[in-house]
């Protein structure tokens, strides 16, 4: 029986043009490059500068993956940004990038707070829209600015994150309604509020009026972190029909290092099929996944035809998983 599914027909990614190292970081805190890509594979991320904001990097990826897609903002039905770190409080800034493109009047415009796991909630809300036919194509977007809220002189945690957004332009095309079909096979997305201030900002404009920084509990995050991704996984791939030796690549969300070699090797997914961006990016939460697929397939290495399967895990907790084939 035929099914309508979302297929990504272009992906687009933006990066600051501002590259902090680790040994720049180690004339602003106390650490090393050693300390860190040891801890974390990180070596270096992208930083914002003063003026640049997250729909800046939302709007170059977008006209990438529009590009890509040979599509023009008209085709555009609906806009969703998934982001921690938007440029105001309200409108939300998919709006801003609405107005930016040139996004015809009508068209919806939301943002999604899921952290981490933001790109993989927007897929979800994005393909159920083209699945029950209420749109035909979607502008989905992770994107952040991190560094505005990390605490320099916090070793712990401003050595993990960068700045920057992925797009991925979803079309509706019928398909067989098969595992073989091209598009989203499968979303699952979790969240467990019992772990609500273990990743959090220490600030929030009902709370106190401020943006905060980070704070995060390490150990507790990354113990928590690898049954999550393993769950997104294996969950996704089940819901789809399918088993881990149909994938091509796994794009696990770029947090750290030692995570994903953690998640690949319970999985027992070989090295050679696991997309790892974290040693240039940094954690950049929601901007993660797309900015990792897009990086992917702007090299060549991920190909039309490729099945692939996505997790994530972040601030709420909240995890999930994904399938499509490209």
């Amino acid at each position: 029986m035929s099914q309508i599914r979302s297929r990504i027909i272009g992906t687009g990614y933006s990066l600051p043009a501002k590259v902090l190292t680790n040994d720049d970081l180690s004339k602003m805190v106390e650490t090393s490059d050693e300390w860190i890509s040891t801890r974390t594979g990180i070596r270096s991320r992208h930083v914002a500068s003063e003026g640049e904001y997250t729909s800046d990097f939302c709007v170059k990826a977008a006209q990438m993956a529009l590009k890509n897609a040979d599509m023009s903002a008209e085709d555009i039905d609906f806009i969703i940004v998934a982001t921690v770190t938007p440029d105001n409080t309200f409108p939300a800034t998919a709006a801003k990038v609405g107005k930016i493109l040139g996004i015809r009047a009508g068209v919806a415009a939301m943002d999604v707070n899921a952290a981490c796991s933001g790109f993989i909630y927007a897929s979800q809300i994005a393909d159920n829209m083209i699945r029950l036919g209420q749109i035909k194509n979607a502008l989905v977007i992770g994107a952040e600015t991190l560094s505005r809220i990390v605490d320099w002189n916090d070793r712990n945690t401003c050595v993990l994150f960068g700045d920057g957004a992925g797009a991925a332009i979803f079309k509706a095309y019928e398909e067989k309604g098969t595992s073989a079909d091209r598009g989203i096979l499968s979303v699952k997305i979790f969240a467990d509020a019992s772990h609500y201030d273990t990743l959090c900002s220490d600030s929030g404009v009902s709370f106190n009026q401020k943006s905060g920084f980070i704070h995060m509990d390490g150990k507790e995050v990354f113990k928590i972190a690898i049954p999550s991704l393993i769950e997104g996984v294996e969950s996704s791939l089940a819901l789809a029909g399918l088993s881990l030796s149909d994938v091509d690549w796994y794009i696990p969300h770029q947090a750290n290092a030692r995570i994903i070699d953690s998640v690949a090797k319970n999985l027992e997914i070989d090295d050679s099929k696991v997309i790892v961006t974290v040693d240039h990016h940094g954690n950049t939460s929601a901007a993660s996944i797309p900015l990792a697929l897009a990086e992917s397939v702007e090299s060549g290495k991920v190909k039309a035809g490729n099945l692939i399967v996505i997790s994530s895990m972040g601030a709420g907790f909240t995890w999930g998983g994904m399938v499509v084939r490209i």
